[in-house]
């Protein structure tokens, strides 16, 4: 994490050098794209799309927004959760006198959707005419709903244990950090295919997971741009 921080803040510091090359540049950039949202911790793998919106500003930099939507409403998708990763783990813990299954040998199925929203500055690295690299800060938030799949005999522990059951459906909103980039293949000068990359850092669901959430979204599409600068 600390190197991918330097790295950032290089890459912000010699942006401007490369201001100056030889390439027409654009005002204004709309990017939609197809949408892969991953969860190793959680196994949670979803589809969906994302937008982005951005208004230049200098030539090594713009201003903008981003959404994304991904989830098994698109295209299939989903995870599981641990049971030592979530709040009952040590009830379980203290309850294993009493035929409790210990926390690690519990693996609870749930579908999700996911809504990313950020806003924020879009840094470019225009040194060649053929390709732009570009990097960003994670700053924004999240909406996640779950759909949980607890099984009847892990209800039926919590309610002789005297332990709430947690709802089957699971909704909640997060601010997240976290970082990302990618890069422009310039078909045009109005026309471009972008990848990018953003790794994500939240805690969803405190109230019943315990851990924070790394999330890796990975995007490809079409970028159209247009205005002058």
């Amino acid at each position: 994490m600390k190197s991918l921080a330097l790295f950032s803040l290089a890459l912000f510091f010699c942006l401007p050098a490369f201001a100056q090359q030889d390439i027409s540049i654009n005002r204004y950039t709309i990017y939609t794209g197809f949408d892969y949202f991953n969860n190793p911790g959680l196994s949670l793998s979803q589809r969906g799309f994302d937008v982005d919106f951005g208004v230049t500003v200098k030539p090594w930099m713009a201003l903008g927004a981003d959404f994304s939507a991904s989830g098994n409403s698109i295209i299939s998708g989903g995870g599981t959760i641990n049971g030592s990763s979530t709040i009952y783990a040590p009830i379980l813990i203290k309850a294993a006198p009493l035929g409790a299954p210990p926390p690690s040998s519990i693996n609870v199925p749930f579908k999700a959707t996911s809504y990313t929203f950020a806003i924020g500055p879009q840094l470019y690295w225009r040194r060649w005419r053929q390709i732009t690299f570009l990097g960003r800060p994670g700053l924004g938030g999240i909406r996640a709903t779950a759909d949980i799949n607890l099984p009847p005999q892990l209800a039926g522990l919590f309610g002789q244990l005297g332990v709430p059951v947690p709802s089957a459906h699971q909704t909640d909103t997060r601010f997240f950090f976290g970082m990302g980039g990618g890069f422009d293949l310039n078909v045009s000068k109005h026309v471009a295919v972008r990848v990018t990359a953003d790794w994500v850092n939240t805690h969803l669901f405190p109230d019943l997971l315990t851990r924070r959430q790394n999330f890796v979204r990975v995007t490809m599409g079409p970028t159209f741009r247009w205005g002058r600068l």
